[in-house]
């Protein structure tokens, strides 16, 4: 397992599956990265309690909105006029990577908050990704359950 948040993002989201299984989850209103946090916490066996989900809220929260979003909301917009138009997909492209940059900022921003909580604590292997998930439109316990087993493969 990748000691870093980052490194850890990049394997996991590369595994078969989870990257539609993030995409849904993103599309219902769940912070990806803070999904991924979820994942990475629960794998170190940092036990998951309201006030560590409040303090990584309160980091996704602000970015999210004012920066990640706004950088998605314009390549998304840009999408199809983007296909015509070779200068428009090469700024689109300039957008994801700005896009991506957000978002492992964001990570490090999380790993950092994190990184003093201890570990090999015992908790409900459920709660991390339940607990960030929590704001998501129609909390589908079935498919965290899917995302866990396409990252753990238990």
């Amino acid at each position: 397992m990748s000691s870093d948040l980052w490194s850890f993002s990049l394997n996991t989201y590369a595994r078969p599956g989870v990257e539609g299984l993030c995409l849904q989850w993103q599309a219902a209103g769940a912070n990806v990265c803070l999904l991924l946090c979820g994942l990475w916490l629960e794998q170190r066996g940092v036990a998951c309690t309201a006030q560590r989900l409040r303090q990584l809220s309160e980091i996704v929260g602000p970015w999210e909105a004012t920066v990640v979003q706004p950088l998605r909301a314009l390549r998304t917009q840009w999408k199809t006029a983007a296909a015509d138009d070779i200068d428009l997909a090469a700024l689109r492209e300039h957008i994801k990577t700005l896009e991506l940059q957000a978002e492992r900022h964001l990570l490090v921003r999380l790993e950092r908050t994190a990184e003093n909580w201890p570990q090999d604590e015992l908790t409900e292997p459920s709660a991390w990704l339940e607990g960030v998930a929590a704001g998501a439109a129609n909390l589908d316990r079935d498919a965290l359950q899917q995302l866990r087993v396409a990252v753990t493969g238990a």
